[in-house]
């Protein structure tokens, strides 16, 4: 029997994460983050310097991150492909919203 455990990690705003903190918790190689952050999936943060291990990352970058692993561990889907999901997810979360504040939610 396959049992899946769930870790979470409460995080506010102020948190900032560096490289090597996203990859340990992502369980992915420096090279992956430094892919996500070329195709644009990931941002660092405008004041960190122009080396990657100097980068520091917002909180939700360990949330997009985690997102985007999943998306291609489990259904094969590239940088390109996860960075349009990530897109289509935040426009449908965004018209939802917008959806309970017009008082037309389900």
């Amino acid at each position: 029997m396959h049992v899946n455990v769930l870790t979470a990690t409460p995080m506010d705003e102020g948190v900032l994460l560096d490289l090597q903190a996203l990859t340990v918790a992502c369980a992915e190689p420096e090279t992956w983050v430094m892919e996500l952050v070329q195709v644009g999936i990931l941002e660092p943060l405008p004041r960190a310097a122009e080396a990657p291990q100097a980068w520091r990352f917002p909180a939700q970058a360990l949330f997009t991150a985690r997102t985007v692993r999943r998306l291609q561990r489990d259904l094969g889907v590239n940088l390109e492909g996860a960075a349009l999901a990530l897109e289509l997810m935040e426009q449908l979360q965004a018209l939802q919203a917008r959806l309970v504040r017009a008082g037309v939610d389900d």
